[in-house]
């Protein structure tokens, strides 16, 4: 039995333009038939079978997993895919700068009535970390790619990350009785400003301040992050009463967990950036 020839740059670009335009339908929440589009892109490949394009989608949805992207739900992440792939996916979207652009779905509407709406898990350990090949993969495409310097830049998506956090806690102490501590929850990054430390004030219901430093992402629970030498020195002062909040999987069914200092404890952290002075 012959062994399938490589796939070529062009037959890896049609199959992700394609792929993306199942994903665009999909996320605008219009409908769209995966066989339809299988067999009209199957006549523009190199005698390819159904299987390995269902596969090439599944390596697809595996790249953008590592991106800290969406990818479509009924193609489950596949790994060990070719570094040709995730060059042809990089290319897609150096056209189309305007896909990191676009509004996240859950900006719309965001309203609470009580804190259970939304759910807070456990942030990520070693007992749960993918296979360690799987994991591979993913950390070194977000490091080719600065999947964290990407997210930090994308205002959009922060702030529709931190409104969300905001409407969550205003609702969680109404729900505890405490309108009096809701009525004093603060934007911080939006009132005064970047430079605080922290993007919203809160309170426990007990009363106890809460200054939250808010991470969002499209990607999955692992995607890394970026944060300052100045959240590092404000979470250090404040030991628990500081806590980063991360909101991941945001623009499909966001999710979060906290962590809180030291944040060693939980994390890697990088020295990313180092300030040059003249002598």
């Amino acid at each position: 039995m012959m062994t399938p020839a490589p796939w070529t740059d062009d037959e890896n670009d049609q199959i992700v333009a394609d792929y993306f335009a199942m994903l665009a339908d999909e996320l605008a929440g219009n409908s769209y038939s995966k066989a339809d589009h299988r067999r009209k892109l199957l006549g523009r490949l190199n005698s390819r079978s159904e299987g390995s394009v269902e596969f090439k989608h599944q390596n697809i949805s595996a790249v953008l997993k590592g991106l800290g992207e969406d990818w479509i739900e009924g193609y489950k992440p596949a790994f060990n895919f070719q570094t040709s792939l995730v060059d042809a996916v990089a290319r897609w979207l150096t056209r189309r700068p305007d896909w990191y652009e676009r509004s996240p779905r859950n900006t719309a509407g965001i309203s609470f009535t009580e804190p259970d709406q939304f759910f807070v898990g456990h942030p990520p350990t070693l007992s749960n970390k993918p296979p360690p090949e799987e994991l591979e993969q993913m950390l070194g495409i977000a490091q080719k790619f600065d999947v964290a310097g990407r997210d930090e830049r994308n205002r959009k998506l922060g702030k529709a990350g931190e409104e969300h956090v905001l409407n969550f806690e205003i609702a969680g102490l109404r729900y505890a009785g405490r309108e009096d501590l809701a009525k004093k929850v603060r934007w911080v990054s939006q009132v005064d400003g970047d430079g605080a430390g922290y993007d919203i004030a809160s309170y426990l219901p007990n009363g106890k301040p809460r200054l939250i430093e808010v991470k969002t992402t499209n990607g999955w629970e692992r995607t890394p992050f970026h944060i300052s030498r100045n959240e590092l020195a404000v979470a250090e002062i404040n030991g628990s009463d500081w806590c980063l909040f991360r909101l991941w999987n945001f623009s499909r069914a966001p999710k979060a967990f906290e962590i809180y200092p030291p944040l060693e404890a939980h994390v890697s952290l990088t020295p990313t950036s180092f300030q040059a002075s003249f002598q």
